[in-house]
């Protein structure tokens, strides 16, 4: 069946975001550049972007509805339904996963009661899980409103939620405090956060992603641990020129190294 148009904004809500749209469209040499950010704006009204908010952005853009839709829906840091004040991601990609994100996702699932892109009751936390939060390094990841908390296991991923929900006030493990999902989405639209500190405190990457960058700089290093064989335990071992740091880097026999394998003569081809 064919949807009514789309409501519109109250009149002071409507004065309020366009004035917010103008100065976002202004930093773009081209308006329909400000799409995506104009998307974030409207999120940040309602807490996910409405039919109101696509009608809002296409006019201010001279879009057509459909094509501000299918950005919308392209994206899924766009919300399409009210969501919680809490946006709470499990990244159960695979090293997350392997590494206990599948495990932190069904825990939440059964703790809070609800599944994937579900809110609770209360309107606190809606759940998701994540196909990347990239930052494999801290496996398993979960992020609440774009911020991390790294290394997480069932109990403290438990734990977490179960702050959020009562109010409790909760770090990331790095980044900017947290703030609501509102407040993080007109961020994400380019506006400033006004909040005393937070700027100051998003910091950098995490040590261990600066590993790569240490070693480029020539930069002293721990000893490597040497993995041995599975079921031994690794040892410490000085890096020696260059020698392998892990037996699974080590050359393997090949058919044509391998005596007990020959490669023998290449075949012609179709043979």
């Amino acid at each position: 069946m064919p949807q009514l148009p789309a409501p519109a904004y109250p009149a002071e809500v409507r004065a309020r975001l366009e004035a917010d749209a103008k100065e976002v469209i202004a930093r773009y040499p081209g308006s329909r550049s400000a799409l995506l950010p104009l998307l974030h704006l409207v999120q940040s009204e309602e807490g996910y972007v409405s039919r109101t908010g696509m009608a809002f952005c296409a006019e201010l853009l001279d879009l057509t509805t459909a094509e501000v839709t299918a950005v919308a829906t392209f994206y899924t840091m766009y919300r399409r339904r009210p969501s919680g004040d809490y946006q709470v991601g499990v990244c159960t990609n695979t090293l997350c996963a392997v590494m206990g994100g599948d495990a932190i996702f069904d825990r939440l699932k059964d703790h809070l009661g609800v599944g994937n892109d579900e809110t609770t009751e209360d309107g606190k936390v809606t759940l998701e899980h994540i196909e990347c939060n990239a930052a494999c390094d801290f496996a398993p990841v979960v992020m609440v409103n774009w911020e991390f908390f790294d290394n997480q296991t069932p109990e403290s991923a438990t734990q977490l939620v179960d702050d959020l929900i009562a109010g409790r006030t909760v770090e990331p493990t790095r980044g900017a405090p947290l703030c609501s999902y509102k407040d993080t989405a007109r961020i994400l639209a380019g506006f400033p956060d006004e909040r005393p500190g937070a700027v100051e405190a998003s910091g950098g990457a995490g040590p261990a992603s600066l590993i790569g960058l240490k070693l480029a700089k020539g930069e002293a290093m721990p000893q490597p641990r040497v993995v041995g064989p599975r079921g031994e335990a690794p040892r410490d071992e000085p890096h020696k020129g260059a020698e392998h740091l892990s037996s699974h880097d080590a050359p393997q026999q090949t058919p044509a190294s391998d005596p007990d394998h020959p490669a023998g003569p290449a075949a012609e081809e179709g043979e």
